[in-house]
């Protein structure tokens, strides 16, 4: 079982959710941006993830605008379930973006990242790296299951956005991902909404649901 939840920002009350109590070993909860939870390196910080990474399923998470990307790169990354992550403490990763993941008898493309209130990108992808997962889905005949995400393609970005521009060069790449991989549903957070876009798409925040169901 997978289950996908939105932004974080920090607050340990999602993972009191009462649906996590399902998971098993070899499940996973799913954040789809904006962890906020690796920030100041405090003692009280390393606890908590420490607590996370106890539990007895995955808690894996994409990186969002919102994130202090300096603490994120002291962790070391490692190859887990066919992708890069960065361990950050037992069952709790970060799920490195551009890569293919193999979770829960599940093919999970990640692709985190973001533009913030201001439009800026933070470790915005060079061409290096978009044609890296290019040919990393190219290898996997362009066909996942699942794709989780901070950001959107650009034309769900604008649909959410009332038809106002929304093009960056993440959620522009994701647009051509869009149309060219095969995929069964999409995930991503960004808008603090939860909200399904027909016929493939779900907008999470603060709830928790199931991949499968859709509940």
């Amino acid at each position: 079982m997978i289950l996908i939840t939105g932004d974080v920002h920090g607050d340990i009350t999602r993972f009191k959710d009462k649906r996590l109590r399902k998971l098993k070993k070899s499940d996973a909860l799913i954040i789809c941006g904006d962890f906020g939870l690796i920030w100041d390196g405090s003692r009280k910080e390393k606890r908590i993830l420490k607590s996370l990474g106890r539990r007895r399923y995955s808690i894996l998470f994409v990186e969002g605008a919102h994130e202090n990307f300096e603490e994120l790169g002291k962790y070391e990354t490692e190859e887990w379930c066919g992708g890069l992550t960065r361990k950050i403490s037992g069952n709790l990763r970060q799920l490195m973006r551009g890569h293919i993941f193999e979770i829960a008898g599940k093919r999970v493309f990640a692709f985190g990242g973001g533009t913030d209130e201001a439009g800026n990108i933070a470790e915005c992808p060079d061409e290096k790296e978009f044609s890296e997962t290019d040919q990393r889905l190219s290898t996997a005949a362009d066909t996942v299951d699942y794709i989780v995400s901070y950001s959107p393609p650009q034309t769900v970005a604008e649909f959410l956005n009332n038809g106002e521009p929304q093009a960056d060069a993440i959620s522009s790449y994701l647009e051509r991902k869009k149309e060219s991989l095969k995929f069964s549903h999409w995930f991503f957070g960004k808008f603090h909404i939860t909200k399904r876009i027909p016929t493939r798409f779900t907008a999470v925040f603060d709830s928790v649901i199931d991949s499968e169901t859709l509940q």
